[in-house]
């Protein structure tokens, strides 16, 4: 079994004025890995290739990773209906919260909200992920369910339709509410572009947004089909097949979150089987893995799927390089679930509906999982909850 070591992370958060950590265990078993798969006790292969990746890391980050010492993100822990004087919020529930000496107190309307340091643990070095698509690889995990839709509408307003408008995500969600109550549902709300008294800067259609990032910033150069698509039509060896969302121009104006997973590198590969491939590498210069580790080289493995029928070639090898991979303090406790679970075996491959001919038009509903019980993976292990650090 492996331990995680508490007591010198709550030393080092003492040290730095945090919370300690109180966890239920902090033990769980190493991950066995064979031949690129993890195994049983009796060498055979379970899981999936992803569900691999992940226990690996996450067994990585918890033995190597380091503890931030100036956490730049914080979680927004809300009381509705609460009251706070002396350094204490009394919930409508009575309950007493002491408010730490590096805590931030907001006072709402509707009640008390709290801003807490989000600390995290991370490592700079040594991880790489590499799926062979064309062999029914995928980054798919069985260790919770994985929010494939979602995270493919998200690819897709950011690559296709080019997009920074939050009503125009929220309706590829399926979610049309924002004539009716002017609420925005998905998770890049809090990173909307806001006045000086906290209130949305719409745009043009009356919107609110992220700003220069992100969509905005493929919108303005068209980078997927100016600097991927039209140029391996004209050239399929060049070696200058870059997409780079980390524009510093764009940074300059207003902007929501600067691009995590920031840069795409293109090759076509002539195989000697005389079939021609398209890999891809994404280089992510930080992860918040927990949360959307997974979800990113879902994400991008499937844009390597689309663009390289758009191109007519097949879907190669896809490689994940993170940068700077971290766990959230918070998120230390499901990840040692994780670790403790134990997967289920499936192929989980990524299919693209054979008959697309409107790239302009493409859904989630094109991508297809083949062999992922979610059902079942549900009901042995069901999802987590992760706390974002805004």
């Amino acid at each position: 079994m492996r331990n995680f070591n508490i007591d010198r992370f709550n030393e080092e958060m003492k040290r730095l004025g945090g919370q300690p950590l109180k966890l239920k265990r902090c033990t769980y078993p190493e991950p066995r890995v064979q031949n690129g798969m993890l195994v049983d006790e009796f060498g055979n292969p379970i899981g999936t290739k992803g569900d691999m990746y992940t226990k690996v890391i996450l067994d990585k980050i918890l033995q190597e990773g380091c503890l931030d010492h100036m956490p730049r993100p914080h979680y927004e822990d809300s009381y509705p209906k609460a009251s706070y004087h002396d350094q204490k919020v009394f919930t409508e529930k009575g309950q007493v919260i002491s408010v730490g000496e590096n805590e931030t107190v907001k006072i709402k309307n509707d009640g008390v909200e709290i801003w807490v340091p989000a600390h995290t643990i991370s490592v700079n070095s040594g991880i790489e992920c590499i799926y062979n698509l064309s062999d029914g690889e995928s980054p798919m995990s069985t260790l919770r369910p994985t929010a494939v839709k979602s995270a493919i509408d998200e690819i897709l307003w950011i690559y296709f339709l080019e997009s920074n408008d939050l009503v125009e995500f929220d309706r590829l969600l399926g979610i049309c509410t924002w004539e009716k109550d002017g609420k925005i549902h998905n998770w890049w709300e809090k990173w909307a572009l806001r006045d000086a008294n906290g209130n949305y800067i719409l745009n043009e259609k009356g919107h609110p947004t992220i700003g220069a990032c992100y969509g905005e910033t493929v919108r303005r150069r068209h980078m997927l089909e100016r600097e991927v698509i039209d140029p391996i039509r004209k050239n399929p060896d060049s070696r200058r097949l870059i997409v780079s969302t980390w524009q510093i121009d764009d940074f300059d104006e207003p902007h929501g979150l600067k691009p995590c997973a920031f840069q795409t590198i293109w090759n076509v590969r002539h195989s000697w089987d005389g079939k021609d491939y398209l890999d891809m590498t994404l280089i992510q210069r930080s992860s918040d893995f927990c949360t959307a580790g997974c979800i990113n080289q879902v994400q991008y493995a499937t844009l390597l799927m689309i663009v390289a029928k758009k191109v007519g070639m097949l879907p190669g090898t896809f490689t994940w390089k993170p940068i700077n991979v971290q766990i959230y303090d918070r998120h230390i406790e499901p990840a040692i679930e994780m670790l403790n679970r134990q997967p289920i075996t499936c192929r989980a491959n990524i299919t693209l509906n054979p008959n697309i001919t409107s790239f302009d038009k493409i859904t989630h509903d094109d991508v297809t999982i083949e062999d992922y019980p979610r059902e079942l993976i549900k009901k042995k292990n069901p999802q987590l909850k992760f706390q974002l650090g805004i």
